[in-house]
């Protein structure tokens, strides 16, 4: 990882900028029916010649065989141990949805999902249904009453949610607030029920029951509807305490993305959070007209990993090629320092997340290697990078910024 306070002694302030493309769910491996990844088949003419100018490698998101959720995947990015610093996905998407999750508060992740008559989840993300029909039935959870506690819902992207319970001014958690040592309820698999909320200690079993009562409440208020007919819930946290970008890296630091999660993630660590449009082009525009106020951006782009976790190989080819067609829009503003990567790997074959190493390469003046053809898994494998922890991302960036000065005599 990172050492924060060997870089906060180093680090000085200049005027370079980086910019940090993240590429949600980059990774792939040969598909079965093609023998190739995405990106071997994907048409990516300006990352083929970027990566050919570049620092090119693979990143290790957490370790060698271990399959990263986005929120871990993106801490390292950000310079974060992912393992030091565990953080449930409820607060990230809370806090991207601009919720208020105050002391004694905690927060969930949601999926609106469909339920089979005997109550097995067949889909868990409704057919990614419509925000306006999320937002409905959102409305709707929101009137339910809950003993001892305040419920708040956030309606989020297509079948996305986040739900903030509070205690309710007067009740028994009032004083010493609600725990977030909850199972989750989400298997996060199809075919299978939605599991029990259990305490994992026991001063958590006031605030399991308001769970739970939430749980069966949604249920019922959700019986008959279409296409979502379910409720499940995960990653149930409170407000962590995180060292922030601008302090220990000297940056002032901007995100620029669509998703509620990644721009819930982007406020804990200390970015400001810039208004966007939904495309790829969209956030490269809020790039250009917010060029002279950072040094620091963080841009997401979220469609390769939706459509590597639905099993499209064809739809993640097709974004992975949009990405490279918008991509002019960003070189043209030619930063000091350009990072292309992902937060992990989702390769369609598996249609879900991975433990396989990720694309990277970091462009700048000062490091003007070639090793690679094109920008995929297997001409990165052969980059002067090697494979390396994502957290090292950040000083190497920080380094061909012109950013860190000499450690030692």
């Amino acid at each position: 990882m990172a050492d924060f306070d060997l870089i906060h002694s180093l680090v000085r302030q200049t005027d370079s900028r980086i910019v940090l493309l993240v590429l949600d769910g980059l990774g792939g491996i040969p598909h079965p029916e093609t023998g190739r990844s995405e990106l071997d088949v994907a048409k990516t003419p300006n990352l083929d010649r970027l990566a050919r100018s570049s620092l090119t490698g693979l990143s290790l998101p957490v370790g060698h065989g271990i399959t990263p959720g986005s929120g871990p995947g993106h801490l390292a990015l950000f310079g974060y141990n992912p393992v030091e610093h565990l953080i449930g996905r409820g607060i990230l998407e809370a806090l991207g949805l601009e919720m208020e999750v105050g002391p004694g508060a905690i927060a969930a992740r949601g999926n609106y999902c469909t339920l089979d008559d005997s109550g097995v989840i067949i889909d868990r993300r409704a057919g990614r249904m419509s925000t306006r029909t999320n937002q409905e039935l959102s409305t709707r959870l929101g009137s339910l009453a809950i003993d001892g506690a305040e419920i708040a819902i956030g309606a989020g992207r297509e079948h996305r949610l986040a739900v903030v319970f509070r205690p309710a001014p007067g009740s028994p958690s009032a004083t010493v607030g609600f725990i977030d040592a909850l199972t989750d309820n989400d298997p996060q698999r199809e075919g299978e029920m939605p599991q029990e909320v259990t305490a994992v200690v026991p001063e958590a079993e006031s605030t399991e029951r308001v769970v739970r009562d939430f749980l069966w409440q949604a249920g019922e208020a959700l019986r008959g509807s279409h296409p979502a007919n379910g409720v499940v819930l995960r990653g149930f946290s409170a407000m962590p305490h995180l060292p922030l970008m601008p302090d220990t890296f000297r940056l002032n630091p901007a995100a620029i993305a669509s998703y509620p999660m990644y721009r819930g993630l982007a406020k804990l660590v200390g970015m400001k959070v810039l208004q966007t449009g939904d495309t790829i082009e969209d956030e490269f525009e809020t790039l250009r007209s917010s060029w002279n106020d950072h040094d620091f951006f963080f841009l997401h782009y979220k469609a390769t990993d939706s459509a590597g976790e639905d099993g499209d190989y064809h739809r993640k080819v097709q974004a992975l090629e949009r990405l490279d067609r918008a991509l002019p829009a960003l070189l043209d503003l030619d930063p000091d320092v350009l990072i292309v990567a992902g937060d992990h790997s989702t390769p369609t074959a598996m249609a879900a997340h991975s433990w396989h190493p990720v694309p990277l390469m970091i462009r700048s003046r000062w490091s003007p290697y070639g090793d690679a053809e094109g920008f995929s898994e297997r001409e990165c494998a052969r980059g002067i990078l090697g494979t390396i922890p994502a957290t090292e991302i950040m000083p190497v960036a920080l380094a061909t910024a012109m950013k860190l000065d000499k450690f030692g005599a």
